[in-house]
């Protein structure tokens, strides 16, 4: 009788402890460890651009922090849909990454992309940028407000180069004409960065985020005029902004990490929780100094919030200057 009833309590300690393991941490034993290969990123943008360098430090750091590689291919055209309609195609699978920016809003406004943001889950925002307008260092104008009135006085005359049609730099070169009341060329560029074209005198100026001119900066090949941000950035502490200037304009450029919406919760979370530890840890904040870069991590449910206000803010503005086919 004594060995029955000791095999039945034996019996239901083991039942207790299978409950309690499946119903605690039984799931994480359970649950498919995550990434278990390598998790391909796409970047919308050319080698060697800001989005591109920003995308390729972020993936390294992801790989060491999750174990895996993260490799970066660039996706780069059709005004950034072939890089979004890539991942978009993907399963959701929790292996194929965007890193995302103001240009799918853009590119969605303009019409070169066909779906919204909301086919995507968001993870996380890991930073934001202002953009800036720079011309060449012998260039005729020394502030923007000399830029702007030259521009009111030559209509049709300034051409103004930008990262490609769709993309958040022709949005805010398109602000710029708003602003100045008048006519300018707008000249979009793809695989070659615009600021080149500055340099060799094809085009007057080029809508630039500034870490992609900070070499030229220090040369003195190129001259800042304005920043886009609401107040000036610590990396360029000479350099004032539009506003400063008694110019309403203030546009940042937001970037995060992407994957397609129906990827399993818990990856998301494992994407989430590691953007979060590298957002904030020295070696990420020392590259983003100096790259005139602001870090701002945002989890998934604050920054899935965010875009729907800022998709509708975007809206509204391409409606309002007129480039907006939506």
């Amino acid at each position: 009788m004594k060995k029955r009833m000791l095999a039945v309590v034996f019996g239901l300690l083991v039942m207790g402890t299978s409950q309690i393991s499946a119903g605690g941490k039984a799931d994480n034993v359970s649950a498919p460890a995550y990434p278990v290969k390598a998790v391909e990123v796409t970047c919308v943008f050319a080698p060697g651009s800001a989005a591109d360098n920003i995308t390729r430090k972020f993936s390294d750091l992801l790989s060491r922090e999750l174990g895996q590689p993260f490799p970066v291919v660039n996706r780069t055209g059709g005004g950034q849909s072939i890089g979004y309609t890539f991942v978009k195609n993907q399963p959701p699978d929790g292996y194929s990454m965007i890193w995302t920016s103001n240009g799918l809003f853009t590119g969605y406004y303009q019409g070169n992309i066909d779906f919204r943001q909301d086919v995507f889950c968001n993870i996380a925002r890991i930073s934001y940028e202002p953009v800036s307008i720079v011309v060449r260092y012998d260039a005729p104008w020394k502030t923007i407000t000399e830029f702007f009135q030259y521009i009111k006085d030559n209509p049709g005359k300034i051409k103004i180069g930008n990262s490609g049609v769709g993309t958040f730099t022709h949005l805010v070169a398109v602000a710029v004409e708003s602003k100045a009341g008048a006519k300018v060329v707008h000249v979009p560029f793809g695989s070659t960065p615009a600021f080149q074209s500055v340099l060799g005198g094809q085009i007057d100026a080029s809508i630039q985020l500034p870490s992609e001119v900070t070499a030229q900066y220090e040369a003195k090949q190129v001259r800042f005029l304005a920043l886009s941000s609401a107040e000036r950035i610590s990396t360029l502490p000479d350099v004032c902004t539009f506003k400063e200037s008694n110019i309403d304009l203030e546009m940042i450029l937001w970037r995060g990490i992407a994957v397609r919406k129906g990827t399993p919760d818990a990856m998301v979370r494992v994407l989430e929780n590691a953007a979060k530890k590298i957002v904030t840890g020295n070696d990420f904040l020392q590259f983003c100094g100096n790259m005139s870069i602001i870090p701002a991590f945002m989890p998934q449910q604050e920054f899935e919030r965010f875009l729907v206000n800022d998709e509708k803010n975007t809206g509204d503005l391409m409606k309002a200057i007129g480039t907006s086919v939506r």
